[in-house]
């Protein structure tokens, strides 16, 4: 049934590997992209705070795919930026990941809001009475409780990222939807057992993710 990895022609594990990558820079990016924009929408600025609201509403109800289209047609065919890419696998690499952390970074702001909102009021007001700064509130008081109190929202955010990765096949991006296309293609007979094979693939990545950072959650919970 899974003759055809002999023959050496598919490179099942190279294809995982960038979705493994994808999903490590644009979970990086995502956190802190998502932390900034969390900001703006507790900010007492309101020119800020309309921005971050009308960002997430925007972005977060875009389809994803368009999104990452919209990156390749938009940002490089058309105003020719290649975000320091040679070549095309580089520039489609970069470019999807661009577009994953735009879009992945509205859900991690809305589960950091969320903890934010976990925090008590007083703690904030007393932290002001001290003379802190907005920024030295958020920053020192807020934020950590907050990070501790949705390490198993951003689990589930970073898993749906991990699936999300598929979508870079749109542009080209050589991960495990682009290789799963050509092998369907290519070896009709194993439908199943090419389906199998990245279906595997995807619960190693992401049924790990979930139990560790779910043991984490129990580990930093802040108790009140």
């Amino acid at each position: 049934m899974f003759d055809f990895l002999d023959s050496g022609q598919y490179d099942v594990l190279g294809a995982f590997w960038v979705t493994v990558q994808l999903t490590l820079y644009s979970a990086a990016g995502s956190l802190i992209w998502g932390t900034a924009l969390a900001g703006m929408r507790v900010s007492p600025v309101p020119l800020l705070r309309g921005f971050g609201t009308a960002y997430v509403n925007l972005v977060r109800n875009t389809p994803l795919t368009l999104l990452i289209i919209g990156c390749s047609l938009g940002l490089n065919q058309t105003l020719g930026i290649a975000l320091g890419g040679s070549t095309f696998k580089e520039i489609g690499f970069r470019l999807a990941v661009l577009g994953f952390i735009a879009y992945t970074g509205t859900f991690v702001c809305e589960a950091l809001r969320s903890g934010i909102n976990t925090v008590p009021v007083g703690q904030a007001e007393a932290a002001r009475a001290l003379g802190l700064s907005f920024f030295q509130v958020l920053t020192l008081i807020v934020l950590p409780q907050a990070f501790r109190a949705v390490v198993a929202p951003l689990a589930n955010v970073l898993i749906a990222l991990t699936k999300n990765t598929t979508v870079a096949a749109a542009i080209g991006v050589a991960e495990a939807a682009l290789l799963m296309k050509e092998m369907l293609e290519n070896e009709p007979q194993a439908l199943f057992a090419v389906f199998a094979i990245f279906a595997l693939g995807f619960v190693l990545l992401t049924l790990p993710t979930g139990l560790l950072l779910g043991w984490v959650a129990k580990r930093v919970a802040v108790k009140r």
